[in-house]
């Protein structure tokens, strides 16, 4: 089913995310947010806009989700740090967001909520209708946001649930995520070596991996009871029980700091839940929080990154100095490099090769080129002074100031600087303004490409669904309707090869429920299969036969190797006929999807199976003769072959013993053997008209068994190895 996700990334968004694919339904996710800031592999498609965005209507439209499930309480893009902007923002964006899902037919809208709507003493577990006490801006907007749902659901006729979840908790795997009053204890145990707890104070937690398994059972069972649920451990613990399990698990010397602060019990009731849905919970608080101590005292570094460090001295001068030394580390540079150049226009005075090179001048183009106009400037200040250092060597320095040639000299040195300084600016200046627009460009060439991706994905999926819709129809079809083409007797045979080339299994088994405890095996395809022997109790398998009672496939999903992979049931009426077992699926193959399919399958095969039962039930008088228990000859022919056909397949097992007796006995012998045998085999006549039993799912070696109790009857019998018939 299409499932609309909405609020801000974090552990509860992943863990709802990974549920829900592993599931197979298809995610779409609305961010409640303009900018993209991060990016799920899960999710068929993500929108980021606001709550209060006025497309909201069109992206209900174009998702049409059959469940849209708001984050409401913990939703991340509400940090509450400015509980009265946060709030009026809260209750506006869920407006919105209702007001979109009612325009059209949608599905369910699950809203959550939290225990933050109560505040106070309650000695006995909350229920739902007791009255909401909560004084903080937070926790009256997200009850503010209950009675909203509730409106809309009263006055729209809306399927709107709420979900009041008790002390949620994660485990963290940052500084960033640490949240609630577990990660915050383990936190300041691991950071200060002391915790603080109020010992007056008592509630219970539940950890995010059931809460995802209680809200999802809500989101996909098609009927509930009511509006608003609780789920809650209902486990009840106290701060000061905590703090010392925390202390446990840290192993160190941790100092707890008891406050009586306030009295206060706050446990949520899960009794509306369990009554319509019956789940337990699988995380304690006791276990989890020493698993959470663990993981921070094994990541130390990652969550005491928030603590100020004293840097290195060079670190904080660079950071207090910054933009000073940046700034000054050019003109050091040029002063430095002056002293070779002044060195070497020295020794070129007066020498017969290098009198007319002019070293000033080639420092000032130098600078000019890499660095620009200001230091070519500042290299040619240093130029003149040196310049006119040298020539006081031999002159005064009045008589340098009036000579003409030193000014003609110093003008050509600031000229050539100055304009090679400025076109390295220009040219630096377009190479910025060229780099920004590439920037720009790549910025619009990504979001181009994103853009195309997504429809890429949406033709690509849809694309898959309408190949693999016509491809599974005709699939189906062209399997199933094999059925029809074969004898009555040979249906069972073939029905598990049929499933098993559309669960894509190699290993199926199927089961004829003989009375209300006992199935039998009627055909599997492999060994594996046939695990379970010729004849089961169904009804001892707890788990299996609970799912099946209950007309529902069964989900291995804990690979117990006492139970088969997925199990499907086929009823005719009320009354459980056959039984269908699957193993070789993989883990992630164990979803909603391919449970769907076994449905689908099972439904398909149901024809054919029930037609000819129903066929052999109204021939049997016909097919027996004289009234009693032998098959004639032709019946018992046809159904012969039809068990050596299918064993040859490697789909059954059977025997077949040559009972010696006259035929004017048969009836006689037909009664008394028939108690010895099960209702799955067969007394029957063969064209030699001789009195045969066709023992099915038996080998030859368990068929002596039979055959001692044929003897002990008075009737010798042997193993009959090929047929004549």
């Amino acid at each position: 089913m299409n499932v609309l996700l909405i609020g801000g990334a974090g552990i509860f968004m992943n863990y709802m995310m990974n549920k829900l694919k592993k599931e197979g339904h298809r995610i779409y996710l609305l961010t409640g947010s303009r900018y993209k800031k991060q990016k799920y592999e899960k999710v068929f498609e993500m929108y980021n806009f606001t709550y209060d965005s006025d497309c909201m209507t069109q992206i209900f439209e174009s998702v049409h989700p059959d469940v849209a499930l708001y984050m409401g309480a913990f939703d991340s893009n509400y940090t509450w740090l400015d509980d009265r902007r946060d709030s009026v923002k809260y209750t506006s964006g869920l407006m919105n967001l209702l007001s979109a899902f009612s325009q059209g037919n949608y599905g369910r809208f699950v809203y959550l909520s939290s225990n933050e709507v109560f505040e106070g003493d309650f000695p006995e577990d909350i229920l739902e209708d007791e009255e909401r006490s909560s004084h903080s801006f937070k926790g009256m907007a997200i009850a503010q946001g209950e009675d909203i749902c509730r409106s809309y659901q009263e006055s729209r006729k809306l399927d709107i649930i709420s979900i009041r979840i008790d002390h949620l908790y994660a485990m963290p795997t940052k500084r960033s995520e640490v949240d609630g009053v577990c990660a915050n204890m383990c936190l300041s145990a691991l950071e200060k070596k002391k915790i603080q707890a109020n010992v007056n104070h008592r509630f219970s937690m539940l950890y995010v991996s059931d809460a995802v398994e209680y809200i999802y059972r809500l989101m996909t069972n098609s009927d509930h009871f009511s509006n608003l649920y609780h789920i809650s451990s209902a486990e009840e613990i106290s701060e000061l029980t905590l703090a010392q399990t925390i202390r446990e698990a840290a192993g160190e010397d941790v100092e707890i700091e008891e406050r009586t602060d306030w009295d206060a019990r706050e446990v949520l009731s899960k009794s509306r839940f369990d009554e319509e849905f019956g789940m337990r919970v699988f995380n304690t608080a006791d276990e989890v929080a020493r698993k959470m101590m663990s993981s921070m005292m094994k990541n130390r570094r990652v969550f005491l990154d928030g603590e100020k460090k004293r840097e290195p001295l060079m670190e904080r001068i660079k950071k207090r100095l910054g933009w000073f030394a940046a700034i000054m580390i050019p003109y050091l540079e040029n002063m430095v490099c002056f002293i070779p150049f002044f060195m070497l226009n020295n020794r070129a005075t007066g020498s017969e090769y290098f009198e007319n090179l002019d070293f000033y001048l080639l420092y000032v183009l130098l600078f000019a080129i890499v660095y620009g106009q200001q230091q070519a400037t500042f290299s040619a200040v240093l130029a003149v002074a040196g310049y006119l250092f040298r020539q006081m060597y031999t002159r005064t320095g009045f008589d340098v100031l009036l000579d003409y040639n030193t000014y003609v000299w110093i003008a050509q040195l600031f000229i050539l600087g100055l304009v090679v300084g400025y076109m390295r600016d220009q040219i630096r200046v377009m190479k910025s303004e060229s780099e920004e627009e590439q920037e720009f460009l790549n910025y619009q060439l990504n979001d181009m490409t994103d853009i195309n991706q997504s429809n890429v994905r949406v033709k690509d999926a849809l694309e898959t669904q309408i190949v693999n819709h016509n491809d599974s129809i005709g699939k189906i079809y062209n399997i199933t309707s094999r059925l029809d083409r074969y004898l009555p007797e040979e249906v069972l045979f073939y029905a598990a090869e049929m499933v098993s080339q559309l669960m894509n299994s190699k290993d199926v088994a199927i089961y004829t429920v003989s009375n209300g405890d006992f199935a039998r095996l009627a055909s599997a395809t492999s060994k594996t299969a046939r695990q379970y022997g010729h004849s089961i109790r169904y009804q001892q398998m707890d788990e299996l036969s609970k799912a099946l009672n209950e007309k529902k496939v069964y989900i291995n999903r804990a690979i117990d190797k006492k139970y088969p992979h997925m199990a499907s049931a086929i009823y005719e009426g009320d009354k459980m006929q056959l039984i269908l077992m699957v193993w070789g699926i993989s883990w992630e193959q164990m979803t909603l999807g391919t449970a769907n399919l076994l449905v689908v399958v099972s439904y398909l095969i149901q024809n054919a199976v029930l037609h000819a039962n129903r066929y052999m039930a109204a021939l049997e008088d016909k097919r027996y003769v004289d009234g009693n228990r032998v098959l004639e000859t032709e019946a018992f022919t046809t159904l012969v072959r039809a068990f050596y056909h299918a064993m040859d397949k490697d789909l059954t097992e059977c025997t077949l013993l040559l009972i010696d007796v006259e035929p004017e006995n048969y009836r006689e012998a037909g009664d008394i053997l028939n108690k010895k045998l099960r209702t799955s085999d067969y007394l029957g006549t063969l064209k030699d008209g001789r009195l045969y039993a066709l023992l099915a799912n038996t080998s030859n070696n368990d068929a002596h068994f039979v055959i001692s109790r044929f003897q002990e009857c008075g009737y010798q019998s042997q193993i009959v190895e090929e047929i004549k018939a």
